[in-house]
């Protein structure tokens, strides 16, 4: 049966971390669908088109050699259950595992219909700096009925936030850099080359 691994992200912007992760994901899975959403919990920065796009971009950058990495726009969903069901409708017959980073754990019970979606996947859990993997509360989740596994991985230390809040350069691809910058994305880019043009 085919496994397919459903990467969601508000890639707000997307990150050498998520390049890692995808890249990982592409050894250990037959297909990998990935897609920009809006976060109920978060606010965005910049358009779901833009996040899309620069998902794309690192897709290309890693050009996975089983070619098995693919931006899927019609999976995003605010509500993770409706993109699941999408999904299913896709590959009616795969085994879908939902990938989560561990720092979305402590969110998953307010989640829409949350016990009705861990009937659906298997949840594959990614480490993420400050979230240990072994303070989850699994034994909660598996409780309810889901399928929890824990992804060997280390994801670098870099975050879309500590980009957002900082400009911390680090936590972007090149690729990733030009596209803000032809695109003048994010209001610390903008007041940076403001303040250059005062000097």
């Amino acid at each position: 049966m085919q496994k397919i691994a459903l990467f969601g992200t508000s890639a707000d912007p997307p990150t050498a971390g998520h390049k890692t992760i995808l890249n990982w994901l592409s050894q250990n899975f037959d297909w990998v669908a990935v897609w920009a959403s809006d976060n109920p919990f978060k606010s965005h920065q910049t358009s779901l088109e833009h996040r899309s796009a620069m998902l794309l971009l690192i897709i290309q950058e890693i050009n996975s050699p089983r070619h098995n990495l693919c931006l899927h726009p019609e999976l995003s969903s605010p509500r993770t259950l409706e993109t699941v069901e999408q999904a299913r409708l896709l590959w009616p017959d795969a085994d879908l595992t939902l990938v989560i980073g561990s720092d979305l754990v402590g969110q998953l019970s307010r989640w829409y219909k949350f016990e009705e979606l861990l009937k659906q996947v298997e949840l594959l859990i990614v480490p993420r700096p400050g979230y240990p993997s072994e303070q989850l509360d699994l034994w909660q989740l598996r409780r309810m009925g889901a399928e929890v596994a824990i992804a060997s991985l280390s994801a670098p230390n870099v975050s879309s936030t500590s980009y957002r809040e900082t400009g911390d350069r680090e936590a972007l691809t090149p690729t990733i850099e030009d596209y803000i910058n032809r695109e003048h994305l994010y209001a610390w880019h903008e007041a940076q080359k403001r303040a250059k043009v005062a000097h």
